[in-house]
């Protein structure tokens, strides 16, 4: 069974339906993504699948419950968290309150658990230990991009949803945010993420999915995808 299934989902904006019929599956485990160019709802599915957007039609199932209706913030407490596409951290905030935000989202049992919690977001992203008493609206978009994704593991997902995650950022802060995605997949965090940067996204994927116009069009591995004639020349600069 999957962790999450999407089964038909719809969403509109207005009589403008941004998603049309999507279904896809996320099993526990893996890294799965999403691509497409702008405007092909992909930030949208996301916003469906986090309960910030309804849906016009169609179910969204998540660790075996139908969560179609639940509201977000009892999704975040199921399991379902999200980094969102511009970072959205707290700019009046230090990094450690920050994060903190993150942890009160779900309970923890003992200050252990807490504790061992952010020590390895610390492991994960040293330069937030390092600014943790910063005020996040004055650090780097990169810095800000770490600093979302650790209030997200704060957590403690068992789906990571992360959007556009490289967005804004320099090549070399690219790579290192890859890298530690990989790390946090293999640590046994499942995520799902959306991105523009095809290259780097297939290329950790296990499956992939591309939107166009609102529709799943092609899936398959990650692998697969980044040697397809249609997808390295719509999406990877390759003709």
């Amino acid at each position: 069974m999957p962790l999450l299934e999407l089964e038909n989902v719809s969403v509109a904006y207005g009589r403008i339906e941004a998603v049309r019929g999507v279904s896809l599956t996320v099993d526990e485990g893996e890294l799965v993504t999403l691509i497409g160019a702008n405007g092909a709802g992909k930030t949208t599915t996301m916003r469906a699948i986090s309960g910030i957007r309804p849906l016009s039609s169609g179910t969204i199932r998540f660790d075996g419950q139908d969560i179609t209706r639940m509201p977000a913030h009892k999704r975040v407490l199921a399991g379902v968290v999200q980094a969102p596409e511009g970072r959205g951290v707290f700019p009046g905030m230090t990094v450690i309150e920050n994060l903190e935000m993150g942890a009160y989202a779900r309970t923890f049992e003992t200050k252990a658990e807490h504790d061992a919690t952010l020590a390895n977001v610390f492991d994960l992203f040293p330069r937030l230990h390092e600014r943790r008493t910063q005020v996040g609206g004055t650090m780097s978009g990169g810095e800000q991009q770490m600093l979302a994704i650790g209030r997200a593991l704060m957590a403690r997902p068992k789906l990571l949803l992360l959007d556009e995650p490289s967005m804004g950022l320099a090549p070399m802060v690219i790579q290192q945010i890859f890298r530690i995605i990989s790390e946090i997949h293999d640590q046994g965090t499942t995520v799902l993420l959306v991105e523009q940067n095809a290259q780097q996204a297939l290329s950790r994927s296990d499956r992939a999915y591309i939107l166009e116009t609102g529709e799943v069009t092609t899936t398959g591995p990650g692998q697969d995808l980044l040697v397809d004639p249609a997808v390295k020349a719509a999406y990877l600069g390759v003709a």
